[in-house]
């Protein structure tokens, strides 16, 4: 099945009223932060920091918190589907639960200094924004909530491996 957003019309413009009406797209949105106008993707990412720190005063870090991503991606999939399916379109560019979850995973293996978070950030980014294949494939021909999330997954996979050579080579 072959998914492309020039096939998709979008239902409605998505707002506060929006993102507030159904806990899903208050999730989905990134607690708001896929309302940006500008770079939506860019701020869901660093909506995840919030809730990394949190979770890491908390004592949830390394194995755990990636343990933790799994049932996070697990709800993703349901979380991003059903927004998308009130939106028309399947992965609108404000649906930023993935970037969320993905980045969590990624920040579950950086080193816990600023340095190694911001790195965790530039790789995720530049991953996620690039797409070099099969993220690419993935995002055109992968649809629903899981296609939604399975691209950043392997976003955060790339950036695990390169970050994780960074760290072996300082």
């Amino acid at each position: 099945m072959t998914i492309s957003n020039e096939t998709e019309t979008l239902k409605l413009q998505p707002n506060w009223r929006f993102v507030l009406s159904h806990p899903a797209h208050f999730l989905a949105f990134g607690f708001g932060s896929g309302l940006a106008r500008k770079a939506p993707g860019t701020w869901g990412t660093v909506a995840a920091y919030p809730l990394f720190f949190v979770l890491h005063a908390l004592g949830v870090q390394g194995l755990a918190l990636a343990a933790l991503c799994l049932p996070l991606f697990i709800a993703g999939i349901w979380i991003c589907g059903y927004s998308g399916r009130a939106l028309g379109v399947h992965d609108y560019g404000g649906i930023v639960w993935d970037e969320i979850v993905a980045m969590l995973l990624v920040l579950a293996f950086a080193p816990a200094t600023p340095l190694a978070w911001l790195l965790a950030f530039v790789l995720f980014r530049f991953f996620d924004i690039l797409k070099p294949w099969p993220i690419r494939w993935l995002d055109r021909h992968v649809g629903g909530g899981f296609g939604v999330m399975v691209d950043d997954l392997l976003a955060a996979l790339f950036a695990l491996a390169v970050q994780w050579g960074v760290w072996r080579l300082l």
